[in-house]
C-alpha cells in the first residue's frame, strides 16, 4: 500500500462509502461484566469500546465491526459470546460511539494498530483476566483486522474474518456508483488479499452466500489466498451481509468457539452464569 493508495482512498466521495459514523445514543450499559472503556491511539485522541467479559483467562476477540455500527450495538449479541467461554473487546472507530475525531482510511489502519497495543492495558486495569488474544473483523473491519495480523508479530493467536472483502476499489466503485480511474489491482486500496497472504496464523474466514453487498467469492479469495496451516472457510448458506449470525446462528458460534478453543490449546468454554468483572 502506497501513501498515494490512501490518498485516493481518503477522498471525502470514497469516505462517504467507506464510513457512516454513527455517535452512542443514551447511557452507557453498565451490566456484569461489561466495561465501556476509551483507547489511546494519536495525541488527543480516544476511540471508545466494550469490554464483554466471560470467565478468567477466556480468550479475547478483538471485535472491529462493520461501517454502520457502534460497539453498543454488541450489547444484545455479546452473552451468545461470553457463554461459550469468550470474552468480546469491542472496538469503534473515529467519529463512531464515543470516540474522537472523524474517519479516515488512513486512521482506521493506524488506529487499529494503537488500539490493539492498547488493549491488554486496558483490559489489566479493569481487572479482566485476558486469555489468548483474537483479532476478528466484520465487514469493513477486515481491513482493520488484516492491518493488524500484518503489522503484528507478536501476541495475536489467531484471525477471524466475517464478511470480508479481498477487493477495495471494485467494493467502493460498486456500492457508491463511482468511477476511480486512478485506482488499480497493483495497490488495491486496502490490500486485504496480499495482507492475508503474508499471515500464517490460524485462520477462520465466515461468508454468508447470498451475501450481495460483499459477494461470498471475496471470502474465498480471501481463503485461497491464506497460507495458514489451519485455514478454514465456512461459507453459510442463505445468508447474506447482515443477518450471517441470525442464519448461521448455531453453526456460526460453533464454529468461532472450537476455532479459538482449538488455536489456544484449552478445552469448549462451558457456559457462563457468573462473568468476572
Amino acid at each position: 500500500m502506497t501513501e498515494r493508495t490512501l490518498d485516493i482512498l481518503d477522498r471525502p466521495e470514497v469516505l462517504g462509502v467507506l464510513f457512516h459514523p454513527r455517535r452512542e445514543a443514551g447511557l452507557p450499559h453498565l451490566g456484569a461484566g461489561t466495561h465501556t472503556v476509551r483507547l489511546p491511539v494519536a495525541d488527543g485522541i480516544h476511540v471508545g469500546g466494550k469490554i464483554f467479559v466471560s470467565r478468567p483467562k477466556a480468550p479475547v476477540i478483538i471485535y472491529f465491526h462493520g461501517n454502520g455500527e457502534i460497539a453498543s450495538d454488541y450489547e444484545a449479541i455479546a452473552p451468545l459470546y461470553t457463554r461459550l467461554g469468550l470474552t468480546l473487546f469491542v472496538i469503534d472507530y473515529r467519529g463512531y460511539g464515543t470516540s474522537d475525531g472523524s474517519p479516515t482510511a488512513t486512521a482506521l489502519l493506524a488506529d487499529a494498530k494503537a488500539s490493539f497495543a492498547a488493549a491488554p492495558g486496558v483490559m489489566a486495569e479493569r481487572g479482566v483476566e485476558a486469555g489468548p488474544l483474537f483479532v476478528m473483523g466484520r465487514s469493513l473491519g477486515s481491513a482493520a483486522a488484516l492491518e493488524i495480523v500484518n503489522t503484528v508479530r507478536e501476541g495475536i493467536t489467531g484471525l477471524i474474518l466475517e464478511s470480508g472483502f479481498a477487493y477495495t476499489f471494485p467494493l467502493i466503485e460498486r456500492l457508491g456508483f463511482l468511477r476511480l480511474p486512478d485506482a488499480n489491482e497493483a495497490s488495491d486500496g486496502f490490500g486485504n488479499l496480499a495482507k492475508i497472504s503474508r499471515c500464517t496464523l490460524p485462520t477462520l474466514i465466515i461468508h454468508g452466500e447470498r451475501d450481495f453487498i460483499i459477494p461470498v467469492g471475496d471470502g474465498r479469495a480471501l481463503y485461497e489466498a491464506s497460507p495458514a496451516a489451519d485455514n478454514q472457510l465456512l461459507a453459510v448458506p442463505g445468508a447474506g451481509h447482515n443477518d450471517l449470525m441470525l442464519v448461521g446462528r448455531r453453526v456460526y458460534f460453533e464454529a468461532i468457539a472450537q476455532f479459538c478453543n482449538r488455536a489456544a490449546g484449552q478445552p469448549p468454554g462451558q457456559p457462563e452464569d457468573q462473568p468476572q468483572g
